[in-house]
């Protein structure tokens, strides 16, 4: 069987500021077609791993394989990127930004006009055309922002922070989106310190820390890391029974928590049931990327995370 071609490739790049590493030492590999998310905590290196990949900055050791080419900038048109700093001329109308930005990209300004009516029809903001963007909403804006990323109908599009502002309409919109253009064959590539996102819609992710990459792989191979979660409740706390748990087992009153053992829920189940603990309910319940997350990264980082998501 062939291996998945990659739309993106790293090994081993470092970046370096003012004496501080800001990345060290990330290797990464981006299937072409996938959905691929960064996650990580603000100030991790995410955006400056992005920058390094896109040919915006030079690493200053490794190196970076962009559609299939060493130098990332000879293949910029067919990239879309929207950074995390938003910019748009307000004075612009909505169809004339998303043309102009598909314009620096190589795209002809009348077709970039015509696709620019189009998305914006398709996407609810049919009404705002000739809107000048200062009379949009801050959700309206990034939306027009996104559109004008993918006007070019790039192969690669690379989203940093894309949620970050947005509502939950609007978060939920931008879903759709990342969804539709993987479904198009479109390499999606995104960073965000929401883990939610990333387990909604990634088929791999990266989670970096310290300007590390902790992990890498696929979110099923992240989450299978931790063995599933045994939540039980029974009529009486102790009896016979009791030695059949895990010695783990979180208890309170007639409430178990633990880990799965490793030789399946057989052995607990026949003891339950023979030593009368009356099974009130019993789940098992496979650990979130959430869980994940803090298993790779650390209480900490996870932590921090939860602080940028609330900011």
């Amino acid at each position: 069987m062939n291996a998945t071609p990659l739309a993106a490739e790293a090994t081993d790049l470092v970046k370096t500021f003012d004496g501080k590493t800001a990345v060290d030492g990330a290797s990464l590999s981006v299937p072409a077609g996938s959905i691929y998310g960064f996650l990580g905590p603000n100030g991790a290196g995410k955006t400056t791993t992005l920058r390094m990949m896109l040919g915006i900055i030079d690493p200053d050791e490794g190196h970076r394989t962009l559609l299939g080419n060493r130098q990332p900038l000879k293949v910029a048109h067919d990239v879309g990127y929207l950074p995390e700093e938003r910019g748009l001329y307000p004075a612009m109308s909505s169809r004339e930004a998303i043309a102009f930005m598909g314009a620096l990209r190589g795209l002809p300004l009348k077709t970039g006009r015509a696709r620019a009516v189009e998305l914006l029809d398709g996407h609810g903001l049919g009404d705002w055309i000739e809107a000048p963007i200062r009379s949009l909403s801050k959700g309206m804006a990034q939306t027009v922002q996104l559109l004008g990323t993918i006007v070019h109908h790039p192969r690669m599009v690379v989203l940093d922070e894309p949620f970050s502002g947005l509502d939950a309409i609007n978060q939920g919109k931008l879903e759709d989106l990342i969804r539709r253009l993987a479904a198009e064959g479109t390499t999606v590539i995104f960073s965000t310190h929401v883990i939610a996102h990333a387990e909604r819609l990634c088929e791999k992710v990266a989670i970096i820390a310290n300007g590390r990459i902790a992990f890498e792989g696929g979110v099923d191979e992240a989450r299978n890391r931790l063995r599933p979660i045994v939540n039980l409740r029974t009529r009486t706390p102790d009896g016979p029974w009791r030695a059949d748990l895990p010695d783990s087992a979180r208890q309170s009153g007639c409430e178990f928590h633990f880990e799965l053992p490793e030789a399946g829920p057989e052995k607990m189940l026949k003891s339950l049931i023979d030593h009368g603990a009356g099974i009130d309910t019993l789940s098992i319940e496979r650990p979130g990327l959430h869980d994940a997350f803090v298993a790779i990264a650390g209480e900490a980082v996870a932590a921090q995370m939860k602080k940028d998501a609330r900011a």
